[in-house]
């Protein structure tokens, strides 16, 4: 497929459709690569998991600006008095990272919600901005948006091109049908004999690839197919047309937990490093190479970490078992070459 690889060179990151398919109309009519409608908050706080569907507990923070911290921003974003931050969540969404909410309007989700506390602590007005995930990395280099909140796993392919602030670990799971007896246990050679679904231009994808040609110099066979949202391999595994979807854990989770009294109930079959097997992935907050903001975005994270309204925003998201004990500067990723 001449057309995955090549965009995977460019953008390989990770990301998946997972939005329920009560919010994927809603999040289709946002639109191509325009803002998504958010709500202002008053003075001195940001309101997280704000028309959540169920997927966060609605909670306001306290978050001012620290003027030791937006000092250190660019003269050009400090001055604008805005963060542009790009999120690629369309078609379909991704529940609980970033999906338009039950207002069908609000672009809601733990990455937007990183953004806008972000920018509460830099003295900046959030301006959120919703692509299709290729277009994401279009908008950074391009200068639509200053920085991608958007699960962006910290590569060592795209330090090439972006510097990274570290703020959660990447995970990934494989999820299969509840009655399913499948698991993945940590080792590629389970795969052996199965089809698995996967988000086209992702990291996900290019761990599987990776497996897929192990397993072919063995004489074995595993079956990849690409999938654009959560509709349609959320069939594809009800129908058994999948032995599996491989996509981050965040996602995986949300949809256990969504299915588990239907008859759609799956389950999570394994888990594995965003990063590969030698090293713990890392989520990025994601801008453009020597744009100066890696660092002020740091300190912001780690302000907001320190100050506990990091806890309190993953407990929000039930993401609190992918807390970081701090955000790194461009520490090392994904290697070019790694299963």
């Amino acid at each position: 497929m001449p057309s995955h690889l090549s965009r995977r060179s460019l953008i390989r990151g990770i990301t998946a459709a997972t939005a329920v398919a009560t919010l994927a109309t809603g999040l289709a009519a946002c639109g191509g690569d325009s803002e998504a409608a958010t709500t202002t908050d008053t003075a001195g706080t940001v309101t997280v998991g704000r028309v959540s569907n169920g997927a966060a507990k609605e909670t306001t923070l306290k978050v001012s600006e620290v003027k030791s911290i937006s000092a250190e921003l660019p003269a050009s974003v400090r001055k604008s008095g805005t963060l542009l931050i790009g999120v690629g969540a369309l078609p379909a969404g991704s529940a609980p990272l970033a999906y338009v909410g039950s207002d069908q309007k609000t672009l809601t989700g733990s990455e937007p919600d990183l953004g806008r506390l972000v920018a509460a602590v830099l003295g900046l007005k959030p301006e959120v901005k919703n692509f299709t995930w290729e277009n994401l990395f279009v908008g950074v280099d391009s200068g639509k948006v200053d920085v991608a909140f958007s699960n962006v796993t910290d590569t060592e392919e795209r330090k090439k091109k972006y510097e990274f602030a570290t703020y959660r670990k990447d995970n990934l799971a494989f999820e299969t049908q509840k009655k399913s007896t499948w698991n993945f246990d940590g080792d590629y050679e389970n795969l052996a004999g199965k089809t698995v679904g996967v988000g086209s231009g992702t990291n996900q994808e290019k761990i599987l690839l990776e497996w897929q040609a192990k397993l072919a110099k063995e004489g074995k066979k595993l079956t990849v197919k690409y999938y654009p949202d959560q509709n349609a391999y959320s069939l594809a595994l009800s129908s058994g047309k999948l032995d599996a979807y491989f996509g981050p854990n965040p996602g995986v989770a949300y949809r256990v937990q969504k299915t588990a009294n239907t008859p759609q109930a799956t389950r999570n079959a394994g888990a594995f490093s965003g990063a590969g097997a030698s090293l713990q992935g890392l989520i990025a907050a994601t801008a453009k190479k020597n744009s100066g903001l890696a660092k002020p975005l740091a300190d912001a994270i780690n302000y907001l970490i320190q100050n506990g309204q990091y806890a309190k925003w993953l407990a929000a998201y039930n993401l609190s078992n992918e807390a970081v004990a701090k955000s790194e500067i461009n520490p090392p990723g994904l290697p070019l070459t790694n299963s």
